[in-house]
């Protein structure tokens, strides 16, 4: 059997601190080692061992998989792998989740041939949050994200069709990206309706297939953190 496990960073974020939306132009490092410990403490506990690990190249992506990596006992080096970094959520990077979904609201009812200054900011606010609920339900990009999806489900069926018969590899990268690594399993549709595709931090996803079988996921999501205990 061939196993592929795919975890999200850990927190980049302090309790009560406003997050904003972290893509691949905002470098940030950890803000606590809970969660990344936790991805290899859950693995190890369920008698997982990764053969191989590869890292998004950013700092909270590296570090996540050096402390999972740490928790296994370091079963094997961390490579890092530039083609699983975050997207870049262009004039959206790094804002508050407000002003983004305000951005969005405006670009919509101009889309719509609406004048954006005649609406409210609640009401601009409501036409955005409509746009990022179709991203955290079916991976639809918001306009002016510069995001490929083609070359990230690329991404990962490559990633996926490396894996070899016995072999366990482990990915560390973030929310965007993660999001269509379930093209692999042939049914996306059918899993964006089953499954929430926003992977919380410290989110571990495990995927297996038979050689020759398509991939299943028994694991989606999982706060791995808080199954160690």
């Amino acid at each position: 059997m061939k196993t592929l496990i795919i975890a999200r960073h850990g927190n980049t974020f302090r309790p009560g601190e406003p997050p904003t939306r972290v893509g691949a132009r905002t470098d940030l490092p950890l803000v606590e080692e809970e969660r990344a410990r936790g991805i290899g403490l859950y693995l190890k506990k369920l008698g997982i061992t990764p053969t191989r690990i590869l890292a998004a190249p950013l700092q909270r992506t590296c570090r996540t998989a050096a402390l999972a990596a740490e928790a296994l006992g370091n079963p094997c080096p961390v490579q890092i792998e530039n083609s699983l970094i975050e997207i870049d959520y262009g004039p959206d990077e790094n804002r508050t989740e407000q002003e983004v979904t305000r951005r969005l609201g405006r670009a919509t009812a101009l889309d719509a041939g609406q004048d954006p200054s005649s609406l409210s900011q609640e009401a601009l606010e409501e036409l955005g949050a409509k746009v990022i609920e179709l991203w955290n339900s079916r991976a639809i990009v918001p306009p002016g994200w510069a995001v490929d999806p083609q070359l990230i489900i690329r991404t990962w069926q490559q990633i996926a069709d490396s894996v070899e018969d016995g072999e366990a590899l482990l990915c560390v990268s973030s929310n965007g990206t993660i999001r269509f690594a379930p093209h692999i399993t042939g049914d996306y549709a059918g899993f964006c309706a089953r499954h929430d595709i926003k992977v919380p931090t410290g989110g571990v996803c495990i995927f297996t297939a038979q050689p020759g079988e398509a991939w299943q996921c028994s694991e989606w999501g999982v706060k791995a953190f808080k199954k160690t205990s």
